[in-house]
């Protein structure tokens, strides 16, 4: 029985399933950067509404690895001065086959799952695509990835409602690696 269960298991790994366990994936470490607790400053506003005011949040990004670093986690918590609270939590997950990292992410207000984004990193900065809906219209988002050091980053997701000829930004955070002795707003 044991012996035909090893079969079996031997079996089930194809050589396109050994090799992409074996061979190197390149794109695979792109977000290894960014592991670790980090203080987050948001400005965001309506999608799709250049005249919008910005609203401020301040807050943590708590990014953490999940299988080898092929997937990770980000727990986002922020406030602005109001009380307003903006919490969710994002898994991304690397493709190795197409070499693209998907991002999904979920509001704890309203607990849904966004429709992902795909994309990766080129020179350093990293460019995601993909779709979504506001107000029952079908648009394109974009997030982009930029500025990237070792203890700082900016992203800034814009909506386009013209197949990506224009883009309006409505979110754009720069964060910066907590530090055994920084603060930053809880």
């Amino acid at each position: 029985m044991l012996r035909a269960l090893a079969l079996a298991c031997l079996l089930a790994l194809t050589p396109a399933t050994v090799l992409a366990q074996t061979a190197p994936n390149p794109g695979a470490d792109d977000f290894d950067w960014e592991v670790g607790l980090w203080d987050t400053h948001v400005e965001v506003r309506g999608p799709l509404d250049a005249d919008a005011p910005w609203t401020v949040f301040g807050g943590t990004s708590d990014v953490r690895p999940l299988s080898q670093g092929r997937a990770n986690t980000v727990d986002l918590s922020l406030a602005n001065a109001a009380g307003a609270r903006v919490e969710g939590v994002a898994l991304r997950l690397f493709n190795p086959r197409s070499g693209q990292w998907s991002i999904n992410f979920a509001s704890m207000n309203d607990g849904m799952l966004t429709a992902p984004i795909y994309g990766g990193f080129t020179d350093g900065r990293g460019e995601f695509y993909g779709q979504d809906t506001i107000d029952g219209r079908v648009v394109m988002v974009r997030f982009v990835i930029s500025d990237v050091t070792a203890n700082s980053a900016r992203f800034v997701q814009s909506w386009s409602a013209d197949g990506g000829q224009s883009w309006i930004d409505n979110w754009v955070a720069t964060d910066t690696r907590r530090t055994a002795n920084s603060g930053g707003v809880h």
